[in-house]
């Protein structure tokens, strides 16, 4: 047996320090990892213990811990993977949870209802963000039911309202807006009011209200447009900083009224003026000593009857316009034959008619249908247009009156070849105490068209007229069946 005291590792042992050595044996063909210690007793050395290991058994041993680390570590890997994975689940699904139901939020969509059932800040944050969304919720809700309203009033309003920013922009434009001055409101937003309403003294108002920072007003007489409103421009102080608030009130038909009531007045006067003084005069003459004479007593009497009567006429026709106007009028409504009506009403008017050298005529068919109506006052207006007729037709002309059915309604036609009626008095001869230029002359109270034309309009009917001065008129008068 070969002797291994030179070995490295015994010599170093025998010298009292442990060691160790590899080298290939060539007995055993295989690198070994060799160990010595020094053996001692009583402090001294008596031998030496050395172990002997191959190399191929601990890489083998070691291969296979690392190859046990080795799938201990990836195990490890994919531990830690999945506890990231369901860390990230459990805390950023909810973040994106919340982050989007805040952007629906956002976008005025609360439907969405993110309450996550949690015991952590990520649950008190959801149901902080659920308060809230509600909270927005109700109060969107009741932003939009004022809005509804206030978009509901300035919609039915009848005067017009526009609001302009400081640098006069329209921002908004109501219907009786749009409406008064012919403009659509994609047409005026976002356009200045110079633009948008096309009237310099409006703009001149509301800077002037703009640089004071106080409400202003101006009445506008727009001859062209055939409007008078009243303007009124009002500072918005606390809603939107330097805008301004324009309101437009239409006066128009207030004034016309105005004006109908002035004419009335004046009418009224005119009418008993004339009849009073002439009543005055006579009693004047009576009193000089008329009386004394029998025959001039009695004449000046006859005429104070019948100026007394025009005024009683004239009072008469007042009250009934009036009634008629109210609605105060009781009105006899029945089925009844137009035919017949027109027939006795042109047979009562045929003795003046020829008196007045005029032939009058019917043509009335024998198909035509009842009518619901109050044939008393049907008749009146009958008779007072007959009695027009006869008084402006000169000798010698001709009335015809006819009666026909047109769709759903029975149309009476009265035209003569009197001296007709000028083209500037055809819109207004349905006026109260409207008298046009043929009839300056003619007498009369001025009432009994406007009279007419009320009568028809409450039977739900419609009457008009067509003239050419000096070929006579057509008066076309329509009742529903």
């Amino acid at each position: 047996m070969e002797n291994h005291l030179n070995r490295p590792e015994i010599k170093q042992a025998m010298g009292g320090t442990p060691a160790w050595d590899v080298r290939f044996s060539n007995t055993l063909l295989s690198r070994f990892l060799y160990a010595a210690v020094p053996v001692m007793n009583q402090d001294k050395i008596i031998g030496v213990a050395r172990l002997a290991i191959s190399l191929t058994r601990i890489q083998s041993t070691i291969q296979a811990m690392n190859q046990t680390l080795l799938w201990i570590s990836i195990a490890a890997i994919l531990l830690v993977i999945g506890l990231a994975f369901w860390i990230s689940e459990y805390t950023v699904r909810p973040i994106h949870q919340l982050t989007g139901a805040m952007a629906q939020v956002g976008s005025r969509d609360f439907s969405t209802s993110p309450i996550l059932d949690r015991k952590d800040e990520i649950g008190t944050l959801s149901r902080s963000f659920q308060k809230m969304s509600d909270d927005l919720r109700l109060q969107f809700l009741e932003l939009e039911t004022e809005q509804a309203k206030l978009f509901a009033v300035l919609n039915a309003m009848t005067d017009g309202v526009v609001i302009a920013d400081r640098e006069g922009i329209v921002q908004l434009l109501n219907p009786a807006a749009s409406l008064l001055f012919n403009i659509q409101e994609p047409q005026a937003l976002g356009h200045t009011l110079t633009e948008a309403l096309r009237h310099h003294q409006i703009v001149d108002l509301w800077k002037a209200s703009r640089t004071s920072g106080e409400q202003r007003n101006l009445t506008l007489d727009l001859s062209v447009e055939k409007l008078y409103m009243q303007v009124i421009v009002t500072p918005l102080k606390d809603a939107m900083q330097g805008a301004s608030l324009l309101l437009f009130q239409d006066l128009t038909r207030i004034r016309r009224l105005e004006t109908v009531r002035q004419d009335f007045i004046s009418n009224v006067s005119h009418e008993l003026r004339t009849p009073l003084a002439a009543v005055k005069s006579l009693a004047e003459t009576l009193q000089d000593g008329a009386l004394e004479d029998p025959s001039a007593g009695k004449r000046f009497l006859s005429l104070m009857e019948k100026e007394i009567d025009t005024m009683t006429q004239l009072v008469q026709e007042l009250l009934e316009l009036s009634r008629i106007e109210s609605g105060k009028a009781p009105f006899q409504m029945r089925p009844a034959r137009v035919d017949s009506m027109v027939t006795q009403a042109v047979d009562r008017m045929r003795h003046q008619a020829e008196r007045a050298g005029l032939d009058i005529s019917t043509e009335i068919p024998g198909d035509i249908p009842e009518v619901n109506m109050d044939v008393d006052r049907v008749s009146q207006f009958m008779l007072n247009l007959l009695h027009n007729a006869i008084k402006f037709t000169p000798p010698n002309g001709h009335i015809t009156v006819s009666v026909s059915l047109i769709e759903k309604a029975v149309q009476i036609v009265i035209r003569d070849t009197g001296v007709g009626i000028a083209r500037e008095d055809l819109s207004r001869v349905f006026e109260r105490f409207y008298k046009a230029d043929r009839a300056r002359s003619g007498g009369g109270t001025g009432l009994g068209l406007s009279i007419a034309r009320h009568i028809i309009e409450a039977h739900g009917g419609r009457i008009s007229v067509e003239s050419q001065q000096g070929e006579g008129s057509t008066f076309f008068v329509t009742l529903p069946l």
